[in-house]
C-alpha cells in the first residue's frame, strides 16, 4: 500500500494551521534567516558605511553636492529595504495560490493549497526559531534557501501553540 506517510500520521500528535500568507509572514521568515546568517549585521554595517561616506563627502572641503547626498541616501535606503523587496517578490509567487492548510506531525510538515501539496520530513530542517507571531523552520542547506513560516494566527485554538512547540521540540532544535 502506497501511503506516502498519510496513514502513519493519523495516530500521532497533530497540529493544523489555516492561513493566507501575508507580506509580514514572509518578512518574519526572511528576518529570522538573515539573523541566523548574520546578514542583518552585514546590512547594518553597509548602511553605516554608506551613510558615513556620504557624510564625509558632504563635510569635506568643497563638499559634495546635494545630488551626491541624495544618491548616498537612496543607496542606504535600498540596502535597508532588501528584505522587504524579497518579501514582496515571494508574496507575488505564493499569494495567488490561496489559503494554506498546514499539518504538523511527528513525521514532518505537510502544506496544502488549491494547487499544491508538499510534505517535508524533519530531516530537511536544521531547527526552528519562534519570533512573536510566527514559528520559522529553517532548512539545513548552508544558505538556508528553504523556509517554512507558520503564522500563529493560523492555529485553531490558543493551546495549539503549546502543542506545536512540543512537536517541534521533539523533532528539531530551537535556534
Amino acid at each position: 500500500m502506497d501511503h506516502q506517510g498519510r496513514d502513519t500520521t493519523q495516530a500521532a500528535e497533530t497540529v493544523e494551521l489555516t492561513y493566507r500568507p501575508t507580506r509580514g509572514d514572509i518578512l518574519a521568515g526572511i528576518r529570522v534567516r538573515d539573523s541566523i546568517r548574520r546578514l542583518n549585521v552585514l546590512r547594518g554595517a553597509l548602511i553605516a558605511l554608506i551613510a558615513g561616506l556620504g557624510l564625509l563627502l558632504t563635510m569635506a572641503p568643497g563638499g559634495a553636492g546635494m545630488m551626491n547626498v541624495l544618491v548616498y541616501g537612496l543607496l542606504a535606503l535600498f540596502v535597508w529595504s532588501i528584505p522587504r523587496i524579497q518579501a514582496n517578490h515571494v508574496l507575488r509567487i505564493v499569494k495567488w495560490q490561496g489559503e494554506y492548510r498546514t499539518t504538523v506531525t511527528d513525521a514532518g510538515v505537510s502544506a496544502t493549497n488549491d494547487h499544491v501539496t508538499l510534505s517535508v520530513r524533519w530531516s530537511l530542517f536544521r531547527g526552528y526559531r519562534e519570533p512573536r507571531d510566527h514559528v520559522v523552520l529553517l532548512s539545513r542547506d548552508p544558505n538556508i534557501l528553504c523556509l517554512e513560516v507558520l503564522p500563529k494566527r493560523g492555529l485553531g485554538a490558543p493551546e495549539d501553540a503549546e502543542r506545536l512547540l512540543a512537536i517541534l521540540d521533539g523533532n528539531l532544535r530551537r535556534l
